[in-house]
């Protein structure tokens, strides 16, 4: 085979210059027939096809072999033409051991020119697509343990400019060589990703997330400047590969399309300073939830009078999908809330925002989560509103515009008329009074806004009051459409680069003031009757609520109060806390009384005494 393939190979490199031939020669004329080039290559198409299990990689070696060293990975086009040739001859099931050896290929040559890295790597892309027709071997996830591999070399080259660390290297590392070897990666990991059942695409997608470097307890992440380029740049390329993994995907059930395990990770990277990371993040979950194709009609934000144009494909949100949702909701509308006041989003982040609530209200809404959206847009319109934050115009501008276009669509989608009536009354009130308030003067090249935003008339916003008196009377929960949105706080901020000391500490203080002494008188016992527990049920989401408003006020205390304040609160707390425990230790350490009962002392007064431990009689079940 070292001699018969490479002068096989060597007769088709002499050919001219044609598009890729099609799989079998059938049709060629008796002229091409007769060529050296047609020759040799239906010789290679029956001696692989001829191949057993144990024979393919001796077959496949010389390929490789002949190909290095005539530097033939770079312009790439013979190399592919190869292993088309290759994979359409070999028989289907041993696809996957054409696959190994390139991968295998890749790796010894790791150190060699990206340029080299970047052809090996556009083959494995064609050959995986081909291979889809048969299998890509037992073992899916090394395929991808390589590529990610190979991708945080890539990195690692360009952020040291040298291919061995310890050694000045002689050769030259170019940077948009290097970039352009890590695309090639990020394209074939979604290439074969394509190839792959929905379960092992979910494995895939689990494997990829489990790279990325967060700022948790359970992931190292490296320190420096030189460490944050590297993290951020790794944090970047696997979130793309992921992006190119979950297009596409189509799952029914998105329980075990992103698990919690999954979901959290990735939720968590939403809470990142950095707006590229966001803005991935955003994208593959809309990838995740969009399985009717709807992503595209939302690509602009607009206040369309009729979205019948739009042409939407809409389903009845499924079982499986109302589970989801009474499982992730909250955790999702958090980030949607935490991502929408971000100082550092542009246009990109408010589409992809704006997209995400419009699928979610297609693809998995049902009448609570409704409820919610609404809530939590008008929450997203009070931090423009409020401005705590000190948001720049553009943003605050940005932030109307995406409650003015979403909630326009969701009232056309509910068909309630008071609704829509409510909200065209506004929309109409800001195109007279203040146009920058609309997505059509904000979402554009060049935003046509305001100085300030002081002296806005009531007129221009959506008033919550209203809506839920609307929807009331269609049949919504109009007791919580009153209630304001408050974000949960959960652990996952602690995996936000943002999360500051006082808000820690306060999470501890918080959870120390439930079980504080100073809440030990109690309300009596209540009698229990039908109408307790019709009010307890009729409340719960009020209760819910007011938990939310008590934990954000302790949060803003440790956040905002002066340190001696602060100092003087937990310096109480501490004080009467080991009062109490000096207390229990006397309790505790007071000798028992004796046995024997009271002995009469000498001057006729009781006196307790009781025996040293080491005489008391104990029963032999109760000696260790």
């Amino acid at each position: 085979m070292d001699k018969i393939v490479p002068s096989l190979l060597f007769n088709l490199q002499h050919a001219e210059e044609a598009e890729s031939r099609s799989p079998s020669p059938l049709q060629a004329t008796e002229k091409e027939k007769e060529s050296p080039t047609e020759l040799a290559e239906r010789c290679l198409r029956e001696l692989l096809g001829r191949a057993a299990y144990g024979n393919i990689k001796n077959g496949i070696k010389p390929v490789l072999i002949h190909l290095d060293n005539h530097s033939l990975w770079e312009p790439k086009t013979f190399a592919i033409r190869c292993f088309k040739i290759i994979m359409y001859s070999i028989q289907p099931q041993h696809s996957h051991l054409v696959i190994q050896q390139l991968l295998g290929h890749l790796d010894a040559n790791s150190k060699s020119a990206a340029t080299v890295r970047a052809g090996i790597v556009e083959v494995l892309s064609e050959a995986a697509v081909i291979a889809a027709s048969g299998s890509v071997g037992p073992t899916v996830l090394e395929v991808f343990n390589t590529l990610l591999r190979q991708l945080r070399l890539s990195i690692d080259y360009e952020l040291t400019g040298s291919y061995d660390c310890a050694v000045v290297s002689t050769k030259i590392i170019k940077e948009h060589e290097e970039r352009m070897f890590q695309e090639a990666v990020i394209k074939t990991t979604g290439s074969f990703a394509s190839t792959l059942p929905t379960y092992q695409r979910s494995e895939v997608m689990l494997f990829i997330m489990s790279k990325v470097p967060l700022p948790s307890l359970h992931h190292a992440i490296d320190a420096g400047k030189a460490g944050e380029n590297r993290n951020r740049l790794t944090q970047i390329m696997l979130l793309k590969s992921l992006l190119q993994v979950s297009m596409g995907f189509q799952c029914s059930n998105l329980l075990t399309a992103l698990p919690s395990s999954f979901l959290d990770r990735l939720l968590s990277a939403a809470l990142m300073e950095d707006a590229d990371l966001r803005l991935f993040v955003l994208e593959i979950l809309i990838s995740f939830i969009d399985r009717h194709g709807n992503r595209p009609k939302f690509s602009t934000i607009s206040t369309i009078n009729d979205i019948s144009v739009l042409k939407l494909k809409v389903d009845k949100c499924s079982r499986q999908d109302t589970v989801f949702m009474k499982k992730h909701s909250q955790q999702l509308y958090r980030h949607i809330y935490l991502t929408s006041k971000e100082e550092s989003n542009v246009q990109p982040h408010y589409e992809a925002l704006y997209s995400m609530l419009a699928l979610i209200s297609i693809e998995l809404a049902n009448e609570e989560v409704v409820v919610d959206l609404i809530r939590l847009v008008l929450a997203v319109q009070e931090i423009a509103q409020i401005n705590e934050d000190n948001l720049p115009v553009y943003n605050r501008c940005a932030l109307y515009a995406l409650g003015a276009a979403y909630l326009n669509l969701i009232s056309q989608l509910t068909t309630v008329p008071a609704f829509c009536q409510h909200i065209h009354e506004v929309l109409e009130t800001r195109q007279k009074e203040a146009p920058y308030l609309l997505p059509e003067d904000v979402f554009v090249e060049t935003p046509r806004l305001t100085k300030s935003l002081d002296h806005l008339v009531p007129e221009v916003f959506f008033r919550q009051s209203k809506i839920s008196e609307v929807l009331g009377g269609s049949g919504y929960n109009s007791d919580r459409l009153s209630t304001p949105y408050i974000p949960q706080l959960t652990d996952e901020d602690r995996l936000s680069k943002r999360k500051s000391i006082g808000e820690t500490i306060s999470l501890q203080v918080e959870v120390e003031s439930r079980n504080s002494p100073e809440k030990e008188e109690r309300a009596p016992a209540e009698e229990i009757t039908y109408e307790t527990l019709k009010k307890a049920i009729v409340d719960s989401v009020a209760v819910e609520e007011q938990e939310r408003e008590r934990r954000r006020l302790v949060v803003e205390k440790f956040q905002k109060a002066p340190f001696e304040e602060i100092a003087a609160h937990c310096g109480a707390r501490a004080s009467l806390l080991q009062s109490k425990l000096n207390q229990i230790f006397e309790i505790t350490i007071r000798p028992p009384p004796s046995p024997s009962g009271t002995i009469t002392a000498a001057y006729g007064q009781p006196q307790n005494h009781s025996i040293p431990v080491y005489e008391m009689k104990f029963p032999d079940l109760c000696v260790y």
